[in-house]
């Protein structure tokens, strides 16, 4: 076998054909951030984890490993030049609490952090800037990965959300 083989996951066709089509169009109520981001206080039914005055960490759905989180504007941008100084400063602030929060949450070995600015540079929602903050340990890469190609996530939306809701600000 000679890299990562793709998981078959049909299901996500309708979300991804939705959301592309509406980005095509210019829609900005296609935007599942800017859903998320006026869906009320942080819940696990809304998998937001913190919510700020211009920004908020929210679970990834689809997540590349356990503890991944969103950073987010509330405000529909795409580049973070298109942010104002308080917008700005409170991103990275949040971003910082992500990382505090992961710290105690998972004890990670690691992180990474960044963002996918564009669709040709892998942003799957590239019309929302978002922040990936992802914890990660030596060897977190199993066999799965290895073997058949795919990774396992070993806990559920819910619990992720509760272990990173308790941790933010601690």
């Amino acid at each position: 076998m000679s890299g990562l083989e793709q998981l078959w996951a049909g299901w996500r066709h309708e979300y991804v054909a939705r959301a592309t089509e509406a980005e095509r169009r210019g829609e900005d109520g296609g935007c599942v951030f800017c859903a998320i981001a006026g869906s009320g206080p942080p819940s696990p039914d809304n998998g937001v984890v913190h919510r700020g005055k211009t920004c908020f960490a929210v679970l990834n759905a689809y997540p590349y490993a356990s503890g991944h989180l969103l950073v987010l504007p509330l405000a529909h941008v795409e580049d973070p030049e298109e942010l104002g100084e308080d917008e700005s400063a409170e991103l990275w602030a949040t971003t910082r609490a992500a990382l505090r929060a992961l710290r105690v949450a998972y004890r990670p070995e690691g992180m990474n952090m960044g963002a996918n600015l564009g669709r040709a540079a892998g942003a799957g929602i590239p019309r929302h800037l978002h922040l990936h903050v992802v914890p990660r340990w030596s060897g977190d890469t199993n066999f799965m990965t290895s073997v058949a190609g795919v990774r396992v996530i070993p806990e559920s939306l819910p619990v992720a959300w509760e272990k990173r809701h308790a941790a933010w600000g601690r």
